[in-house]
C-alpha cells in the first residue's frame, strides 16, 4: 500500500499550536497502485476526519498510516473553548473596570454609594468607603481572595489578556482545523471517483474480452 511520505504532501508540519496539517493526495493513481488499496485508504481518510487525540499538542510527525490526530473531535474541543472563553472575557473585563474605578475613586478619598449584584435579578445597595485599599477576587472553585486594588488591576488586567489571547488562538485553531477536514474530504472524494473510474474500465475490459470470445 503507497504511503503518506511518498505519494501525498505529508511533511509533518504543524500549526503553531501542534495540530498537524493533513495530507494531501496530489496524483491519486500514484498514491494507490491499485483497486485493492483504495477501500483501506478510504477509511482512513474517514477516521482521519471522524475524531481526533484527547491532546492537541503533537510532538511528533505524523502520517497516513499513523496520524494520532482525529480532526473532527478536535474541532468540538475547540469550540468549546471558545465557548467557555467568550462567557468569562466579559465577566474579567466588567471586573477590571470595577476595580480601576475603585482605583480612581480612592485616589479621591470620597466614598460613594452603589448596587452589587446578588443573583442575576438580585441587587443590593452598599456603601463603599472613601479610604478602601483592597478588594476581594473569586478565583473559582469557590476561593476568594483579597488584594490590594492596585494588585488586582495587574492581575485581572493579564488574566484578560490571555483570555483574549486564548480566544484568538482556538479561533485560529478552529479555522485550521476546518481547512484539515476538507483536505482530507477532497482527498476522499478523489479516492472515490478514482475507484470508480476504475470499476468501470474493468467492466468495459471484461465487455469487451466476452465480446472477442463470442467471435
Amino acid at each position: 500500500m503507497a504511503e503518506a511520505g511518498s505519494s501525498s504532501s505529508s511533511t509533518g508540519e504543524t500549526n503553531p499550536r501542534g495540530i498537524p496539517v493533513a495530507p494531501f493526495v496530489e496524483d491519486v493513481e500514484s498514491f494507490v497502485a491499485s483497486r485493492s488499496e483504495i477501500e483501506p485508504n478510504l477509511k482512513k481518510f474517514q477516521e482521519m476526519i471522524a475524531s481526533v487525540s484527547s491532546s492537541p499538542s503533537l510532538p511528533h510527525p505524523l502520517t497516513h498510516s499513523h496520524l494520532a490526530s482525529k480532526y473532527q473531535f478536535m474541532e468540538m474541543n475547540m469550540q468549546r473553548r471558545a465557548a467557555s472563553l467568550q462567557d468569562k472575557i466579559p465577566d474579567i473585563r466588567k471586573t477590571l473596570e470595577t476595580v480601576q474605578y475603585l482605583s480612581l475613586r480612592k485616589s479621591g478619598g470620597k466614598g460613594f454609594e452603589t448596587t452589587f449584584e446578588l443573583h442575576d435579578t438580585l441587587y443590593a445597595k452598599a456603601e463603599i468607603a472613601g479610604d478602601m485599599d483592597e478588594v476581594y477576587l473569586w478565583l473559582g472553585a469557590n476561593v476568594m481572595l483579597s488584594y490590594p486594588i492596585e494588585e488586582a488591576k495587574t492581575l485581572l488586567e493579564g488574566k484578560l489578556k490571555a483570555a483574549l489571547e486564548s480566544l484568538r488562538n482556538s479561533e485560529e485553531d478552529l479555522d485550521f482545523l476546518r481547512q484539515q477536514i476538507t483536505t482530507l474530504e477532497v482527498n476522499t472524494a478523489r479516492l472515490y471517483n478514482y475507484e470508480v473510474t476504475l470499476k468501470r474500465r474493468d467492466r468495459i475490459e471484461a465487455e469487451e474480452e466476452q465480446a472477442k470470445t463470442r467471435k
